[in-house]
C-alpha cells in the first residue's frame, strides 16, 4: 500500500507540473506532437522515480516517420503508460470515452487521442472513421483489440479480437505491429483494491504483420494472426515464470 501510494503520488505531481504546457500545445493541430512527446516525458520520469525499470525486447523497432496500427494486449490500466514510452511514433491512442470524465487527464486525452463508447453503434462508427482519417494522414494508431480489459484469466487474452484495429489498418494498408505487455497485469491487476507490485516491466514488440494488398476478407485471418503472435509471448513468459 505505502507503494502503492508512492506510484499515485508521482503519478499525478508529474502530470500536473506538465499539464500547463500540455494544455498550451494542445490548442493547435500542428502543435499536438509535442503534447505527445510531453506524455512520453511524463511516463519516463515516472517509472525512472517509482523505480521500475521498462524491459522492451525489440524484434522490431517501428520507424518514426512511417504509419503502423499498434496492436497489444490489455490487462491492465497501467497499460497506456507503458505503451506510452515504449512506442516513439506519434499515435492516436483509440481508447474508452470514460477517460474523458477524469479531470485534466479527460481533457488531454479528448484533444489528443480517439475516443469510442463501444455500447453506440454511432459511436463506433465514428471512431472508426476518425481512426481511418487519423491514419490516412501519416499518424498511427495505438488500440487494445481485445475491446477493453475482458480477459477473466490473464495472461490469455480475451478471444476473439474486435475488428476496428484490423479495418483501419487494411483501408489505408498500413501494417499491424503486435505488442506483447507480458507482466503489466501482476505489477497492477485490475482489481477492487488497488495495489502497485514492483518489479521490472517487460514487453516485446513483434514484427510487423503486412497488410498491402489484403482486403476486407482477409480481416479474421489477420486478427487470428496477430492473436497468436501475441499470445505466443504470453504463453512463454508464463511457462517460465512457472519453471522459476
Amino acid at each position: 500500500m505505502v507503494y502503492t501510494i508512492w506510484c499515485g503520488f508521482w503519478f499525478l505531481a508529474l502530470f500536473l507540473v506538465l499539464f500547463p504546457f500540455m494544455f498550451l500545445f494542445l490548442q493547435r493541430e500542428e502543435w499536438k506532437p509535442y503534447a505527445h512527446k510531453l506524455n512520453y516525458v511524463w511516463g519516463r520520469l515516472f517509472f525512472w522515480i517509482i523505480g521500475m525499470p521498462v524491459q522492451v525486447e525489440y524484434r522490431y523497432r517501428p520507424d518514426p516517420r512511417q504509419t503502423y496500427v499498434f496492436c497489444a494486449n490489455h490487462f491492465s490500466y497501467l497499460d497506456i503508460a507503458v505503451m506510452g514510452v515504449i512506442i516513439r511514433n506519434y499515435y492516436a491512442f483509440v481508447g474508452k470515452s470514460a477517460i474523458k470524465r477524469a479531470p485534466l487527464f479527460g481533457y488531454m486525452f479528448a484533444k489528443l487521442h480517439i475516443q469510442v463508447d463501444r455500447s453506440h453503434a454511432n459511436s463506433r462508427a465514428y471512431s472508426l472513421s476518425k481512426g481511418i482519417r487519423t491514419l490516412k494522414s501519416g499518424r498511427s494508431i495505438m488500440i487494445f483489440p481485445e475491446g477493453g480489459i475482458r480477459a477473466k484469466h490473464p495472461p490469455k487474452m480475451f478471444h476473439p479480437f474486435k475488428d476496428g484495429a484490423f479495418t483501419m489498418a487494411v483501408q489505408q494498408q498500413v501494417p499491424i505491429v503486435p505488442i506483447s505487455l507480458l507482466n503489466n497485469h501482476e505489477i497492477f491487476p485490475d482489481k477492487k483494491k488497488l495495489r502497485m507490485y514492483w518489479r521490472p516491466i517487460r514487453a516485446v514488440v513483434h514484427p510487423p504483420i503486412e497488410t498491402r494488398g489484403l482486403t476486407q476478407a482477409d480481416i479474421e485471418r489477420l486478427k487470428e494472426e496477430t492473436y497468436r503472435v501475441i499470445d505466443e509471448s504470453l504463453m512463454n513468459q508464463s511457462a517460465r515464470v512457472a519453471v522459476n
